[in-house]
């Protein structure tokens, strides 16, 4: 962005000095036709500068014809042999002296007229983007209309005497009227373009200089005087070529796009202007009627005005009406294509077997689909236009209805937030509840938020299933306690030497056994830890709780193992105080500081802060392991979830750390995720809320060592 700042500073400070030498090298030439130097040398000069100006200006054309192809090419191609041809007229005036007879045509004035015919199929064929014929046609017509309305006053207010005693002398006024509709042209085309904005104003401009001095050219010669080169007349002329040079070898400065570049400028204001010049031009060959002071050529411009102010908007009638019938057409193919996705849409929602509902941003439900009318027990008719978190959401354990700005709904709707796989208990018509699993995601049109679509499944038998798995796990674990117990306490006295001494060998086999005995035991502590979480006989006693506090307690207690992995604990920057049960904060870290440790290579770093933000308090665990896939991102707080089918074996533990992990620390009040560091690893947060400065009465019970479990 910065490189093309500076080429754009670059390209106008080459513009400005450009502009400058073309401006001294005008005043030169204007200080030279005002001097009394012979007339000869000044007609000279004249004649020299304009030939050599053609020549300068298609020699300028050549980078441009070689960097593009196509129209553009051949819109370049088509002014450069303009210019050669008006260079070749300039010689030609300046080898042939006019004849004395006025008005006569010259060879100069024959080549100049093809020059301009030139220069209007470039500017024809110029635009970068192809235009409809019907629009380069109009653009075309513009131009004579304007033209031919500005050469009508002028003929009127100028040339009455002169034209009227001289009715042959109208072809003179074929090169200004050119000139006028190639500058008519080239102002279009600025106004339309934004690559070659600055070229094609100068362009503009300079056809302009051109008209001015073609009109006193046909002036004089219309008077019957013999014209001559060398006067202040020729300022236009020199001005007009010194401005195409200007034109063609100052550097492109494209203007920045507009939002919606490729819509088409409305063509009012051309319009306007265009038929404003049209009829003060008729106003002013009316007036010259009454005073019967029109000449011929007037009447033949007046004709050719008017027929092509009749082909003009004939022309454009015919192209608004084909438009209209291409949009018409269009309208009805996009209303057909329309109905069909909307078709589609409603079977496909219509057959899903999930309630789907919408709602707009005051939580007033839109639609619903037949499988919503079906979990509830409502008509859709019954709930289209009432409000979702008032008719059927969960109620407090009072009876009341929860809080409507903690609603899932609202969030979407007013911060636009996806709730995924919320838990919720939907209040059907006859008064039962039913549990749901609900996802909602809001609708945005523009960047703003316009309403929420709400999808929920009855998760009813999952939960008795989940109820009955949990009761089975529950009895298998108690069951497993007693022998488990039996085992490890006869294995403590065997290695203890109740037996005897043991040979080394079965020594070996009995520390294998401890280990795989102590490991079992402790999967049966973590299956009942979230089975005690799960069905609510978990108690928390949440109270006040340093941050710096209950890091200690969870580094200390996995020094340890941290020794035994090769691995450096680091304890970074620990503020603030959270309101959590201790245990259970020591025993969340401890989860992760172990699951680090785990995926950790020798010779590695964990680190471990805590810091505060707003109303919580943000534990963070960091390692420099091979890290999580980012589809698993989420997937590694599941029970028995593992990062790689291998992990178990490799890495031990059986996948429920963090599983439980995540419901103590929902269950606190705070919210676990996982994210991966930009160079190597994976980071481990979770938060708690914070606590207040002051003390709450639980919080002197000191922070007891927990049990480690697995991770």
């Amino acid at each position: 962005m910065e490189g093309q700042l500076d080429a754009h500073v670059r390209a106008a400070r080459r513009l400005r000095l450009t502009g400058l030498a073309v401006a001294l090298v005008l005043a030169v030439l204007v200080v030279v036709l005002a001097s009394d130097l012979p007339h000869r040398v000044r007609q000279t000069v004249t004649l020299t500068t304009l030939a050599g100006c053609g020549l300068v200006a298609a020699l300028g054309f050549r980078p441009r014809v070689l960097a593009h192809r196509g129209r553009r090419r051949r819109a370049y191609l088509l002014f450069v042999a303009a210019c050669l041809l008006a260079s070749l007229s300039n010689l030609l005036q300046l080898l042939l002296p006019r004849a004395t007879a006025p008005g006569r045509v010259m060879p100069g004035d024959l080549v100049l007229t093809l020059a301009l015919a030139v220069a209007v199929a470039g500017l024809v064929q110029f635009p970068s983007s192809r235009r409809r014929t019907t629009d380069l046609t109009r653009m075309v017509l513009d131009g004579i209309v304007i033209g031919g309305s500005i050469l009508l006053v002028a003929d009127v207010t100028l040339f009455p005497d002169l034209l009227v005693d001289n009715p042959g002398g109208w072809p003179l006024l074929v090169v200004p009227v050119t000139d006028v509709v190639l500058a008519t042209l080239a102002t279009l085309l600025h106004l339309r373009s934004r690559r070659d904005h600055l070229m094609l104003g100068l362009v503009a401009a300079s056809f302009y200089c051109f008209a001015a001095s073609d009109f006193a050219f046909a002036f004089v010669a219309a008077s019957g005087r013999q014209f001559s080169y060398g006067s202040l007349v020729d300022a236009g002329w020199l001005s007009g070529y010194l401005l195409l040079v200007l034109a063609i070898w100052a550097p492109s400065l494209r203007l920045p796009e507009p939002e919606a570049s490729t819509r088409e400028r409305s063509p009012l204001l051309s319009t306007a202007v265009l038929f404003t010049l049209f009829l003060i031009g008729l106003g002013v060959t009316l007036a010259a009627f009454g005073a019967d002071r029109v000449s011929p050529s007037a009447v033949v411009l007046l004709l050719l005005v008017v027929i092509a102010v009749l082909a003009r908007q004939s022309l454009l009638g015919l192209d608004n009406d084909r438009l209209r019938r291409q949009l018409e057409e269009r309208v009805a193919e996009r209303t057909r294509s329309l109905r069909q996705i909307t078709a589609r849409t409603d079977l496909l929602v219509d057959s899903v077997g999930e309630g789907i509902y919408g709602v707009d941003p005051d939580g007033m439900i839109t639609f619903v689909n037949p499988a919503t009318s079906r979990a509830l027990g409502y008509a859709a008719a019954d709930l289209i236009g009432r409000d979702a978190h008032a008719t059927f959401h969960e109620r407090a354990p009072d009876g009341g209805l929860m809080p409507k700005d903690q609603c899932y709904i609202i969030e979407a709707v007013r911060e636009g937030l996806v709730s995924t796989a919320e838990a919720d208990s939907y209040v059907c018509a006859d008064g039962r509840m039913l549990p749901v699993e609900v996802t909602t995601t809001p609708l945005t049109e523009e960047d703003a938020v316009v309403g929420a679509v709400v999808i929920f499944r009855d998760v009813t038998q999952r939960r008795e299933v989940d109820r009955l798995k949990s009761e089975f796990v529950s009895m298998v674990s108690h069951e497993l306690r007693t022998p488990l117990t039996a085992i490890q306490g006869s294995l403590g006295l065997i290695s203890g030497g109740a037996l005897g001494r043991l040979p080394p060998a079965a020594g070996r086999m009995l520390e294998i056994a401890s280990i795989s005995a102590h490991r079992l035991n402790r999967l049966v502590d973590d299956i009942l830890d979230i089975e005690r979480i799960e069905s609510g006989v978990l108690v928390l006693q949440p109270g006040r709780q340093q941050a710096r506090d209950v890091v200690s307690a969870a580094v200390e207690q996995m020094q340890v193992l941290a020794t035994e992995a090769d691995v450096e604990v680091s304890v970074g920057p620990l503020e603030g105080a959270v309101h959590a049960d201790p245990d259970r904060a020591v025993q969340t870290l401890i989860n992760l500081i172990g699951n680090a440790l785990k995926f950790s290579y020798p010779g590695g770093l964990v680190s471990v802060d805590a810091r505060t933000h707003d109303d919580v308090v943000e534990f963070r665990v960091a390692d420099q392991g091979r890290g999580i896939p980012e589809d698993r991102l989420e997937r590694i707080f599941n029970r028995f979830e593992q990062v790689d089918s291998s992990d178990a074996r490799e890495q031990g533990g059986f996948g429920l750390g963090l599983a439980i992990s995540r419901s103590l620390v929902e269950r606190s009040g705070g919210r676990i995720w996982a994210t991966n560091n930009a160079e190597r690893g994976a980071t481990l947060h979770f938060t708690l809320p914070r606590s207040d400065d002051r003390p709450h009465p639980a919080s002197a019970r000191p922070a007891t060592e927990p049990a480690v479990t697995g991770a």
